[in-house]
């Protein structure tokens, strides 16, 4: 029974970090706005989708993943 109130509580301690961080990436300026994130607007309707953005944090999360992964290994 202990482990499970232990993973329910690291779990619960990530989803509020993951939370926090959402909430700070709104005010990074250029997040969301790199080059190569495609816009289309016709009419009264536009299309958004960050793929450049999607790809940087892509390979951001996959190195922050590798050195968690290591220093928790050894």
């Amino acid at each position: 029974m202990d482990a499970v109130g232990r993973s329910l509580l690291i779990f619960g301690s990530l989803l509020v970090v993951l939370g926090g961080l959402i909430l700070l990436a709104s005010r990074v300026p250029f997040l969301g706005r790199l080059p190569g994130d495609v816009i289309f607007h016709r009419g009264n309707v536009s299309f958004y989708f960050p793929l450049v953005t999607s790809i940087v944090l892509s390979v951001l999360l996959t190195v922050l993943a590798n050195v968690v992964i290591r220093l928790l290994g050894k």
